[in-house]
């Protein structure tokens, strides 16, 4: 019988996490959601080591803010067989390019992922996302990438194009 894998999976918040705020009518970064989406996969054979590290829109996010996850994607990629990010979309790759700048040869797969949609939205992809990026750090060789939306993407050179909705090397 194989070892369990322990996998790192460090929140940051972003679109993914978002909840609706009854009383200021805006889906905002209040609670994080990961727990209760967690508690519905079945991860036979893995353990997640819970990791939250921030909870802000990633338009919010500051130069400091994307060098505290990389430098903690480096420090749990040391102790650990695989980390998960789950990240705003919309400066998941100013962080992916961090990582990678910081861990060029990481130990073992750092995997970015997130949602265009909150998870409590019924057509979110959250849930997609995530277990794509839990298999993909599971599967891959070490180095930094991005899982979203059935495609796996490596370091450098990834960024949002926003009038698909997707992550796509740079032309």
């Amino acid at each position: 019988m194989s070892e369990r894998k322990r996998i790192a999976l460090i929140s940051t918040g972003g679109t993914i996490e978002k909840t609706y705020d009854e009383l200021a009518g805006v889906l905002d970064n209040q609670t994080s959601v990961l727990d209760v989406v967690l508690a519905g996969l079945q991860l036979n054979g893995v353990e997640i080591v819970r990791v939250p590290l921030l909870n802000k829109d990633s338009l919010e996010m500051t130069a400091q803010d994307h060098d505290l996850i990389a430098r903690t994607a480096q420090s749990m990629a040391e102790a650990h067989d695989g980390v998960v990010i789950v990240h705003g979309t919309d400066t998941l790759s100013v962080t992916g390019e961090r990582i990678y700048e910081l861990c060029r040869s990481p130990r073992v797969p750092i995997v970015l992922t997130g949602a265009m949609r909150p998870y409590v939205m019924r057509n979110s992809d959250a849930l997609q996302n995530l277990t794509e990026a839990l298999l993909a750090v599971q599967l891959l060789p070490p180095s930094v990438y991005v899982a979203m939306h059935n495609q796996v993407l490596q370091f450098p050179g990834v960024v949002k194009d926003k009038a698909r909705g997707r992550f796509v090397h740079k032309p």
